[in-house]
């Protein structure tokens, strides 16, 4: 349960600090614009709402709002470990906001996502505010009242996650059947692409070969005519041929080589380059035997290389490798298509299989709801006799829908008369604003004993009540206190002295500014107080003798 609030810098409030009962009732009252919607406001900042620095006191400071809750009868140790944080009996909330519209949250010092925030204070407490009772009459917020008894949330819950399984495998077939029909409107074209590409057998390095075998089939004439004149420069005339001279050197050498060991030398070289040139010759004839003119292989070369070239350009690439990668993706996209109907057909499978377990769940919320309705039935219509209204009548509907949604296949509608006779009709267009804020008492109140949460804050409950409805509103918010922490902020004098503890929140004038400040109430103060709600400021006597005997009869009651 709540056991503190400490609220700095936001709105009306420059600082405050406030200690709730553990046990029973707390009331809070203040007049129209004191600030009690602000406790509201800095609540909502640990239920995850989104932050906005316009709330900031002082625009140059951030604002802190820090909650500090008794979690020792809650089982949430295993919400702290998927979460990896710290457990410790007394958790600590803290919501920043700071200059820059910067917001950060923190779960017992440990910086946590708004996503862990929100889930976390949803155990925690539920805040009904003005705007919830409104609510009422939509068909969505009836069918999460059916759905807080008889463990109707775990199967909610169960269902969504099947809705939500169906709803994947659904998106799932839904492309795969828009790939298919995109991929078979393109499946002839890829197909003449990928035969052209596979009847052209291209290979590695094909592209430069042939381009270096089309030069040389160009240019044969001219290398053949070049390689002759090589071969008889050196071997062709023994007057001015290479070899003959260097042969002829070589003898002359050779008579002196016995003479002088220099020329010995010069010979054994003049010998080495001979064989060189020999060895050189002798390439040169095996060159200029390979080198043959043929226009029909010119011609076939030539076509091969138009056909690269051509698919080059078609495909606007200008390597054959890049050409063969382009096959093979081919080759897999046609691979894949010719796949894809058994992958449709394990996806309709998959689909039937989700839509199965979806209906099933389906159908047993239904039937929770149903229940849930006829308990609602039955059990709102004494609480709202006790609230004045004798002659009411509730029907919870629970009626098939067309299709799936979220939250189920129904759609719950609750119709409604507070007087004998007439026909029902839903709730919005007959009940006025005291008789939906009495009907959302009631429906709260059966709530509150189903729900595990310890905390429940009502904001002006009491609209549109007064008199002897009012007390009676405020037995049943005090019987709630009795299984729960209830924190009622209120008008009514009647509600104010049910509560064990009492916080009035009201407007100081300091320096140039404006303040909020709260205060829990002593006795002597809850009486003055109560007087003036009663009556005016000062009260009168007799507004102060009725408050006295309210905060009497709340003693009474509780001993």
């Amino acid at each position: 349960m709540l056991s503190s609030l400490h609220i700095e810098n936001y709105a009306l409030i420059r600082q405050s600090d406030i200690i709730f009962s553990p046990t029973g009732m707390t009331s809070i009252t203040g007049e129209t614009g004191a600030g009690k919607s602000i406790l509201l406001g800095a609540l909502a900042l640990l239920m995850g709402q989104r932050a906005d620095c316009g709330v900031l006191h002082d625009k140059e400071k951030k604002c802190v709002v820090e909650a500090h809750f008794d979690i020792s009868t809650l089982a949430l140790n295993s919400f702290f470990a998927d979460n990896d944080l710290d457990y410790d009996n007394t958790l600590i909330l803290r919501r920043e906001i700071l200059p820059s519209a910067k917001s950060r949250a923190f779960v017992n010092d440990s910086p946590v996502s708004l996503t862990v925030m929100k889930d976390l204070s949803a155990r925690l407490l539920d805040i009904h505010s003005q705007h919830e009772t409104l609510t009422l009459a939509n068909s969505d917020f009836q069918t999460l009242l059916l759905d807080s008894f008889n463990d109707g949330h775990k199967v909610r819950q169960e269902y969504a996650l099947a809705f939500a399984e169906y709803q994947k495998h659904k998106r799932k077939l839904e492309q795969l059947n828009e790939a298919n029909s995109q991929a078979r409107k393109e499946q002839d074209y890829m197909q003449f692409l990928f035969d052209e590409l596979q009847q052209a057998n291209l290979h590695n390095d094909e592209q430069e070969e042939l381009e270096q075998e089309s030069n040389l089939l160009a240019n044969a004439e001219g290398i053949k005519e070049a390689l002759n004149s090589v071969m008889q420069l050196c071997d062709g005339n023994e007057d001015v041929s290479v070899i003959p001279m260097l042969n002829a050197s070589r003898s002359q050498l050779s008579r002196i080589a016995s003479c002088h060991p220099d020329a010995e030398k010069l010979n054994e070289r003049l010998e080495s380059s001979l064989i060189e040139l020999k060895d050189i010759l002798a390439d040169v004839e095996s060159f200029n035997d390979s080198i043959s003119y043929s226009p029909e292989r010119q011609q076939q070369v030539d076509e091969r290389l138009d056909t690269i070239y051509r698919l080059e350009k078609k495909h606007n690439v200008d390597t054959v490798e890049a050409l063969m990668q382009i096959h093979d993706d081919l080759d897999s996209k046609l691979q894949t298509l010719a796949n894809m109907d058994e992958e449709i057909q394990q996806a309709m499978e998959a689909v039937d299989k989700a839509y199965s377990s979806m209906q099933s769940i389906a159908e047993r919320l239904t039937l929770l709801r149903q229940k849930s309705a006829e308990m609602v039935q039955q059990q709102v219509l004494p609480i709202l006799a006790d609230l004045g209204m004798k002659e009411a009548r509730l029907e919870a509907r629970v009626e098939p829908t067309s299709d799936y949604k979220s939250s189920g296949c129904d759609r719950v509608t609750f119709l409604f008369n507070a007087n004998r006779g007439g026909d029902m009709r839903e709730i919005g267009k007959v009940a006025s604003g005291g008789e939906l804020s009495r009907l959302m008492l009631a429906l709260k109140s059966l709530t509150a004993r189903e729900s595990l949460l310890p905390t429940i804050i009502f904001d002006e409950i009491d609209t549109g009540v007064s008199g002897e409805v009012s007390s009676r509103m405020a037995n049943i918010l005090a019987l709630m206190a009795q299984h729960m922490q209830v924190i009622a902020i209120t008008h009514l004098p009647q509600m104010a002295a049910a509560a064990i503890s009492h916080l009035k929140v009201y407007k100081q004038v300091e320096a140039d500014s404006t303040v909020s400040r709260i205060k829990e109430l002593d006795y002597e103060e809850r009486v003055h107080e109560i007087a003036v709600m009663l009556s005016s400021e000062p009260p009168t006597e007799s507004a102060r003798q009725t408050a006295q005997e309210l905060l009497s009869l709340r003693i009474s009651n509780t001993r």
